[in-house]
Parts: structure tokens; C-alpha cells; sequence
């Protein structure tokens, strides 16, 4: 505890002496939504002098096929990837407890995205959270005309259809929530998993997701006026002009601090460190890994919102990334212990995956290139040495991968979008050209964006842990535990034998 009061504390005192703003950055693009206007009503026959109505624009068949199968690939990420990759790391008796947490919370999150969770993030509000003009996903479907309503893209004049957005970024929401679970593995209550994950997600993901992703749409730009009013009402984050293309705040700092605080609370597994617990089924972990990778180029691709260069840059950026980050951690774990294992070639993997995310379709190869490569040190630094640093029992590291990966693909998303490095610079939506950015000023930006996250991420999930356990307690009872949560907690076990 007193660690983890430290951390907040040296946090706190970094952002106090840090400067309230940075340089800003023209019209950046970011992961976001807007909603389109509905259409003009019809003219009426008696008012010739009237303008002609203005026809609402049509999705491109192509853009919205593609985003439903990026919808479908990020599911399989969920499950079975995740679900599977953290089952086959925890304990036999722990595996089906493991499986039935992450589909659960699948299922929990989509149903809170639909009722308020898209509205809060994805609507006008103010810099920090939206408001409830889609409330239970209303204003969507027209039944009189049978319309759906759109949702802009990074292109002027480019929608797709707002209800495959709606259910793309469900698919973030629900495997952000459920990346937590592998940091307290084996030890807490159902019943406390699931309401710690209907907390958390609402006041901390939704918020974070609201102040990195949320804009106007580029048709807000039209000329500066213009584009000041509409930067004034996103997120504030995207405001400051933070890059991040996937998720590497919104998902994977966010989950990984969440993480580190319910290891620090809920306290370390009867017999850690005494007693061996090795992964059960590294072949279950690889699999996993497996349908992670190949479920991660919807979660990055399809973030681009639509079938055009940028996917195909966030596409081989994560095939390129992710394969240099197996190849780094290997190689640090040979070095280090001897032996390459398939447990360090699937944990790069995901490293590497992680890192990539917030800049995959910023960089360019060299960079992404660049990203993995690192990731792969870093994070294998990341669950060896600073894991012990740290304390902590966190079972599956959650916090050395993603929190770790994170925070340095966030950061290194500032220097290699630069021109000087490969990247793509950024959009100005008002003079429809493609600008440069500074190293400096953007890793500054950047630094924001992740020191934010945790601040936020890591108070909410203080309280929503206390707040669980004064209700209805975090942790199963000791015999319980020793048992294994499949037979106490569902009555099942993942292997009759």
C-alpha cells in the first residue's frame, strides 16, 4: 500500500510542475466519431424559392464491409483470444473461473455500451465526458424511413453507417475491461469482478475514451472559425492534440494501471512465491496469442474507419511491429535465462502488439519497426526486473505488458511520426493538407496524454476496488482459493479427467 501510495504521490507532483499546455497541433486526427446530420426534409411544392434539400451522404459499400469484418476480428480478440491466452497462464483450477470472467464481461460491457456507455463517450458534452443524446442508442435508426444515421470518418465527406462504429468501439470497451482481470487472477469473487468492471468502465473509460477520441468530424473544419468552435467541443485530450491511433491510452495504460492497483488491494496469491504457479497450458497461451495477433489487425486496421491507405499502413505496422517485438524478447530471454521459451515468444508478441498500437498508422515501417523492437526489451524488463521492483502479485502481468507497452508506444508515437522519421505527420482539416510535427513538442503532448491516464485510471480504480469490497467484499475465502474458483465460484471444471 505504501508503494502504491507513492506512485500517486510522485505522479501527482510530476504533473503539478508541468506546463498547463503545450504547443498546439493543427487539427489533429485521432480515433473519434461524429455524428452526421440527419438529412434536410423534403421541399415543400409551394416554395419554389426554398433551396433544394440536401441528399444525406451514402457509406461506401466497401468502407462498411470492412469495418464489419474489423467488428468481427476484435471479437475474436475478446473471445476466444484474450480468454484463452489468460486461461492457459493461470492454474488448472483456475481455467474455466478465467474463461468465464472474460466472456462475462464481454457480455456485461456491450450491454452497458448500449444503454449509456456510447453516448458518454462518443457524444457532445464537455472536455471530459458526453452527454445522453444516444441514451439506449436512440436517434440511430429512423423506423419511419427506415435510415440508419452516419458516423464521420478522417476523410471529408466519408461516413460509414453510425451503428458499425457503435459496435466497433463496443469491442474496445469490453476487452479493456476484461484485460484487468489477469492482474488479481485466481483470487477475487465473481460477484466483485463484475461490479468493479460496470464501475470502472464507467467512470474511468468512458471519461478517457471521451477526452482522447471525441471530435466534431473533419467536415467540421471548414475554416478556422469553424475549427476552433469544433476543437472546442472534443475531448480534451484531442484537444492538446494527444495521437493515439488504437488505443494505447484508451485501452492499454488505462487497463494496465486499473490492474496494478486491484494487485496491490486485493494482495498477492496464497503461496506466491513459495509455492510453483506455472502456466497450466502454454498450448491454451499460444493459441491465445495467436488469435490475438491475427484479431489485432481489426483493432488497429479498422481504426482507421475506413478500407484505404492508412488501414493498409496500420495493417502491415502490426505484422512487422509484433514480429520484431517476438524476436527482441526472445533474445533478451535467451541472453538472460539461458533458453528462448514459447511463453517469452507469445508474451512478445503481445508486447509488441501493444506497443504498435497507438501508432500504427502515424508511422512509418522503420518506425514501427523501430516500436517492436523495443517493446520486446522493455515489456521482458517489464516482467522481470520491475515487477519485483514493484511488488506486486500481479498474476498475469498486465501492468509489465500493456501498462509498460503502453506508455512507451504512446510516447514513441510522438517521435516517429515526424517526417525526419517516417512518419505521416498529421492532418489540417482546414487547408486540406498534410503538416509536420516537432519531436518535442508532440512527445510533450503525448507525455499528457499517458501521465493523464494513469492519474485518472489509477484514482478511479482505487475507489471502485474500495467501494467493491466495503459492499461486498473483493477476495474469496482462503479455502476457497486453495480449492480453485472453477468448483467453489461456477461448479465446473475446465477438465473432467
Amino acid at each position: 500500500m505504501n508503494k502504491l501510495i507513492a506512485l500517486f504521490t510522485l505522479l501527482a507532483v510530476l504533473c503539478g510542475l508541468a506546463p498547463a499546455f503545450a504547443e498546439d497541433v493543427a487539427a489533429p486526427a485521432a480515433a473519434a466519431s461524429a455524428v452526421a446530420a440527419p438529412a434536410a426534409p423534403a421541399a415543400d411544392a409551394a416554395k419554389p424559392a426554398e433551396a433544394a434539400p440536401v441528399a444525406a451522404p451514402v457509406p461506401n459499400k466497401g468502407d462498411t464491409s470492412w469495418m464489419l469484418v474489423a467488428t468481427l476480428l476484435v471479437i475474436m480478440m475478446s473471445i476466444p483470444g484474450l480468454a484463452l491466452f489468460y486461461g492457459g497462464l493461470v492454474r488448472s483450477k483456475n481455467m474455466l473461473s478465467m474463461l468465464m470472467q472474460v466472456f462475462s464481461i464481454f457480455a456485461l460491457i456491450t450491454v452497458l455500451w448500449a444503454i449509456y456507455g456510447y453516448s458518454l463517450a462518443f457524444t457532445t458534452g464537455n472536455a471530459f465526458i458526453g452527454g445522453f443524446d444516444r441514451l439506449l442508442l436512440k436517434g440511430i435508426f429512423d423506423p419511419v424511413t427506415g435510415s440508419v444515421a452516419n458516423a464521420a470518418t478522417f476523410s471529408k465527406g466519408v461516413y460509414i453507417p453510425e451503428f458499425v462504429f457503435v459496435a466497433f468501439q463496443a469491442t474496445f470497451a469490453a476487452i479493456t475491461v476484461a484485460l484487468v482481470v489477469g492482474a488479481f487472477a485466481e483470487r477475487m469473487k465473481f460477484s466483485a469482478v463484475l461490479l468493479f468492471s460496470a464501475l470502472w468502465f464507467t467512470f474511468a473509460y468512458l471519461p478517457i475514451a471521451h477526452m482522447v477520441w471525441f471530435w466534431a468530424g473533419p467536415d467540421a473544419y471548414t475554416d478556422q472559425a469553424a475549427a476552433d468552435a469544433a476543437t472546442a467541443t472534443a475531448g480534451w485530450l484531442f484537444a492538446k492534440g494527444a495521437l493515439d491511433f488504437a488505443g494505447g491510452t484508451v485501452v492499454h495504460i488505462n487497463a494496465a494501471i486499473a490492474g496494478l492497483v486491484g494487485a496491490f488491494l486485493v494482495g498477492k496469491r496464497i503461496g506466491y512465491g513459495k509455492e510453483a504457479m506455472a502456466p497450466h497450458s502454454l498450448v491454451m497461451t499460444m493459441i491465445g496469442a495467436s488469435l490475438l495477433w491475427v484479431g489485432w489487425f481489426g483493432f488497429n486496421a479498422g481504426s482507421a474507419l475506413e478500407a484505404g491507405g492508412t488501414a493498409t499502413l496500420a495493417f502491415a505496422n502490426t505484422l512487422i511491429a509484433t514480429a520484431a517485438a517476438v524476436l527482441t524478447w526472445l533474445a533478451a530471454e535467451w541472453v538472460v535465462k539461458g533458453k528462448p521459451s514459447l511463453l517469452g515468444a507469445a508474451s512478445g508478441a503481445v508486447a509488441g502488439l501493444v506497443a504498435i498500437t497507438p501508432a500504427c498508422g502515424w508511422v512509418g515501417i522503420g518506425g514501427g519497426l523501430a516500436i517492436g523492437a523495443l517493446a520486446g526489451v522493455t515489456c521482458f524488463w517489464g516482467v522481470t526486473g520491475l515487477k519485483k521492483l514493484l511488488g506486486a502479485d500481479d498474476a498475469l502481468d498486465v501492468f509489465g505488458i500493456h501498462g509498460i507497452g503502453g506508455i512507451l508506444g504512446a510516447l514513441l508515437t510522438g517521435v516517429f511520426n515526424t517526417w525526419s522519421m517516417g512518419g505521416t505527420g498529421i492532418v489540417d482539416y482546414v487547408n486540406n493538407t498534410i503538416v509536420d510535427t516537432t519531436i518535442s513538442s508532440q512527445v510533450w503532448i503525448q507525455a499528457q496524454a499517458v501521465l493523464t491516464t494513469i492519474i485518472w485510471s489509477g484514482v478511479v480504480a482505487f475507489i471502485c476496488y474500495k467501494l467493491v469490497d466495503l459492499t461486498i467484499g473483493l477476495r474469496v475465502k482462503e479455502e476457497d482459493e486453495r480449492e480453485g474458483l472453477d468448483t467453489t465460484a461456477h461448479g465446473e471444471r475446465a477438465y473432467n479427467l
